[in-house]
């Protein structure tokens, strides 16, 4: 026989249909280790394992079990083809005859084709059936190993995604942080800056007033420059008192512009509001003005549209409260006559 004439025979191997010559020769060919003769055995004793379970069940005659229990105690003599037909046989293709009992005794070729061919169709029917669920299942696996791999990626890609996420969250954190510095720092730098705009104000306020100090300075220098050039102008000189010994002052006015220009020096501090207060006394006194010493001690005046001193003989400087008043009410510090 052929390959291709024992590879056809392997189906009817499995269901045990198979003439002793035939079997035994591929029976030799599969001893011989051919790899696709065996393939395709296993393949087929699977299936026709599963040929029992397609038949349909068949209800037994009612006289079977008085048959059965009449052999059981009846004690013949059991022939020698009976006992062999009764034994289990290991032969393949006997269990065929237990599922399909012959019609008679007489073994016909034309039936045993009949049956091959049926056991072959049937075997290519299940046989398809199982390959349509073997390669349906293949399919169906081939299909969850790819949504797997492909789940796979994409969890990989959300985890890519969640980093990305917190990397990018943790340096907008940082941004966010280094944003919130820089506003305190912003809202100091405000801050300083109102606080330099407000010493530059008061620094301006001090230069304008110093501005307007040295302006009344400069126009007392001019004043005391034309009163020291004028040939009307006279000199008093006025000195400390018991309380201010070591004080003393010139009056220099003019009786014709009746402007006049003290200056003192070695004066005491002052109290907390008190001034000093000078004076022109004829019959009585008459304020010529106030004035406050400066650190080093010395007062300047300059005084304008002063009363006729020309019938003034006494001078005198008093302390005063702030703001002066009409008649003295101090101590006197210094004095003097024409």
């Amino acid at each position: 026989m052929t390959h291709e004439e024992l590879e056809e025979a392997v189906p009817l191997y499995a269901i045990g249909a198979l003439d002793r010559p035939e079997r035994q020769a591929l029976e030799a060919h599969l001893l011989s280790g051919c790899a696709t003769c065996h393939a395709a055995l296993k393949d087929y004793q699977g299936v026709a394992a599963l040929l029992p379970f397609g038949l349909n069940p068949a209800v037994p005659p009612r006289t079977l079990k008085a048959k059965v229990m009449a052999s059981r105690t009846s004690g013949a003599v059991v022939s020698s083809d009976e006992k062999q037909a009764a034994r289990s046989s290991l032969e393949p293709g006997d269990w065929m005859n237990h599922l399909f009992p012959p019609i008679n005794p007489v073994r016909s070729w034309t039936l045993q084709l009949a049956l091959g061919f049926a056991s072959v169709l049937l075997l290519a029917g299940i046989g398809f059936v199982a390959w349509n669920a073997y390669s349906r299942n293949a399919r169906e696996a081939q299909q969850i190993d790819q949504l797997q791999t492909a789940l796979q990626r994409e969890a990989l890609k959300v985890t890519a995604l969640q980093k990305d996420t917190a990397e990018r969250e943790k340096v907008l954190r940082q941004a966010r942080e280094e944003l919130d510095l820089q506003r305190n720092d912003l809202t100091e730098l405000r801050e300083t800056l109102v606080q330099r705009e407000a010493e530059l104000d008061n620094v301006r306020t001090l230069l304008s007033q110093r501005d307007a100090s040295m302006q009344r300075l400069v126009r007392q220098q001019e004043e005391f420059s034309a009163l020291l050039k004028s040939p009307h102008a006279k000199v008093v000189a006025l000195s400390g008192s018991e309380l201010a010994k070591e004080s003393g002052a010139f009056l220099l006015f003019d009786p014709v512009t009746k402007k006049a220009w003290l200056y003192a020096f070695n004066l005491p501090a002052l109290p907390s509001g008190k001034v000093y207060q000078l004076w022109a006394i004829d019959e009585k006194p008459v304020s010529a003005g106030v004035f406050n010493p400066d650190p080093g001690q010395k007062g300047r005046l300059m005084i304008r549209n002063l009363p006729d001193f020309s019938r003034m003989k006494t001078f005198a400087i008093s302390v005063e409260p702030t703001g002066g008043r009409p008649q003295p009410t101090g101590a006197i510090y210094l004095m003097g006559q024409t």
